[in-house]
């Protein structure tokens, strides 16, 4: 195995981290490489290790570790608490002939490194672990943590991980599956579990950002017909069922995560690459791991249902109250699932923060208690089914700044079938839009700021008109026809540009011979500077303009075809897309309402 993929990023290997304490018999954790041994540490046990230090492992043996420097003063006070052996842990290298034992090494140290880059390079990307589960920071503990995860074979699924150079799509499914000490109590304790809680973890290709979209459990969708894994090697066929609602995609009539997976992409477009899947203990321990996550409410609560007490304000919940933060409907909003959604995701967003902490990524313990809670809960597919792999994809993730990880609900509408709709289905309007965003890669946090960039551009180019060049404004010539196939666009066209920019000399000529694509402006050569103009107003591309070859007569009018991107007068077809409402980041924290 390579050295990057134990962990040895610029020839530091986390297992030589890990030094025998003579006094205390057990190996303690140094994250400053010039440390010495500390002679006070005391030792710190674990169940299943009872202080013995186990040999070395095969991999270990033969193999010295590097020198740690001399011992000083300011060393030791950087020594961190001690956590238990484990197998595959290395002794130090014996004394090099002539050497005498505690004497200085020969060898020539390495550039000293800051301690943040030797924090993060030990951790592996344990931000990313939030959205996918947990944190793989702890190197020295690779096998041990690989053989908590547990896969699902998915039938058709790939075991190749994930493309570098490519976005990526994740399922993040949390189940109500009452499995686990303490969750019986919660509902159906002998349900299969559904897809409750289901994320779209949209990842960009150049990942600089990142869309998380919930998926709401009561959508009413088709699940299409999907193979499953049995146990003995054998696929199963389940049928394809019409019209039930989203959540019955995971558990019901036999069906796994690769029956979900197929159904967000017969719902979105968008291929799901892997999944991650939850239980109820994953929130009630991965949060005691971290040391609780901070939420906020605009008001008490005190939910008899879901047993959730909180004051007024910021608190810190963790374990049983974390879960019941997430899990209440009767305490937010319209008490619908629509609005615990939001909870979720403004919880989520706390979580993130929290494991960027430095109060989290400097502590040893509670990164290794986060990748014990994390890997012990994770249930993946088998193409991300190991250490290794999750940490790729963790290192990939660490790269995504808070600030650029949006989280939203799927845009949807209340059952028209229903006379008291109790589930909702698409916006047939909305949420194609969103789905056409996630699959071009588009940055939904950039978006924003295009959006505020182009309405300044354009109040910009506006303000020069009516300030400088009114005059020139009365100047243009225009026939405009509608083929955007909104009526009466043209009209209110030439009620905008007459009424509010004084283009006096424009023309209604009513619908277009045939529905056009794109919004057009046709011109000729002696034109272009009313052209320019025209443009600018309306916020036209450039690939919208069309010059003609031959000069247009004193009096003759360009030619504006209005086309299906065509928004509405006033609307620049420059700026992008207009971001869905109720997004958020996850570098802001909201109080519940």
């Amino acid at each position: 195995m390579d050295a990057h993929s134990r962990g040895r990023a610029d020839e530091i290997d986390p297992a030589d981290q890990w030094v025998l304490n003579p006094q205390t018999g057990n190996y303690e954790l140094r994250l400053d490489h010039s440390a010495g041994q500390s002679p006070h540490t005391p030792s710190a046990s674990r169940p299943g290790t009872p202080g013995t230090v186990p040999p070395p492992t095969r991999r270990a043996q033969g193999r010295g570790t590097r020198d740690r420097g001399t011992q000083d003063r300011g060393a030791q006070d950087r020594l961190t608490e001690t956590i238990p052996p484990v197998p595959g842990q290395r002794r130090r290298r014996a004394a090099e002939p002539g050497e005498r034992p505690g004497q200085p090494s020969r060898r020539k140290r390495k550039p000293a490194k800051s301690r943040k880059k030797k924090v993060l390079m030990w951790t592996g990307g344990t931000m990313a672990f939030v959205l996918v589960g947990g944190a793989a920071g702890a190197y020295a503990l690779y096998e041990h943590f690989d053989n908590n995860i547990n896969t699902i074979e998915i039938a058709g699924g790939s075991d190749g991980g994930f493309k570098k150079d490519a976005a990526f799509n994740i399922l993040l499914i949390g189940t109500d599956k009452r499995t686990g000490e303490g969750n019986s109590g919660y509902g159906d304790k002998n349900s299969p579990g559904h897809a409750d809680t289901t994320i779209l973890f949209h990842v960009s290709k150049d990942r600089t950002n990142a869309t998380a979209m919930s998926i709401p459990r009561d959508l009413m969708t088709d699940i299409p017909e999907c193979e499953t894994k049995q146990p003995d090697g054998t696929v199963k066929t389940i049928p394809a069922q019409s019209g039930v609602r989203f959540n019955t995609s995971l558990g019901q009539s036999g069906r796994d995560p690769g029956c979900t997976m197929r159904t967000v992409k017969e719902i979105t477009g968008l291929t799901v690459d892997h999944f991650m899947m939850a239980d109820f203990n994953a929130v009630k321990e991965m949060t005691t791991a971290v040391g609780g996550v901070k939420v906020c409410v605009e008001r008490p609560i005190d939910d008899p249902k879901s047993h959730l007490k909180l004051p007024k304000g910021e608190s810190t919940i963790m374990g049983e109250q974390a879960l019941a933060f997430v899990r209440t409907r009767s305490s937010f909003g319209n008490k619908s699932d629509l609005d615990r959604m939001k909870i979720q995701q403004q919880f989520l967003s706390s979580m993130i923060r929290q494991m960027k902490s430095d109060d989290t990524l400097t502590s040893p313990s509670k990164l290794y208690d986060l990748a014990e809670a994390a890997t012990n809960a994770l249930t993946v597919d088998t193409g991300i089914g190991s250490i290794s792999k999750l940490k790729s994809l963790a290192m990939e993730l660490t790269r995504i700044d808070t600030k650029n990880i949006t989280f939203l609900t799927m845009p949807v509408i209340d059952n028209p079938a229903e006379p008291t709709p109790v589930t909702v289905v698409p916006d047939p309007a909305e949420a194609p839009r969103l789905f056409a965003m996630m699959k071009s890669d588009t940055s939904l946090t950039e978006v924003k700021k295009k959006e505020q960039d182009a309405k300044n551009a354009q109040a910009d180019a506006q303000a020069a008109l009516l300030k400088g060049a009114r005059s020139t404004a009365r100047e243009v010539r225009v026939d405009v026809y509608n083929g955007s196939g909104l009526t009466g666009a043209a009209q209110k066209t030439i009620d905008w540009l007459q009424n509010e920019h004084g283009v006096t000399r424009s023309t209604n000529k009513s619908n277009a011979p045939e529905k056009a694509a794109k919004t057009t402006l046709t011109y000729a050569p002696n034109q272009a500077d009313q052209a320019r103009k025209l443009a600018d107003l309306m916020g036209l591309p450039a690939s919208a303009l069309r010059p003609g070859t031959q000069d247009a007569g004193e009096r003759e009018p360009m030619t504006l075809v209005l086309g299906a991107d065509f928004k509405g007068a006033g609307v620049p077809l420059t700026g992008p897309a207009k971001a869905p409402e109720g997004a958020q980041t996850a570098d802001k924290q909201v109080c519940a309402k």
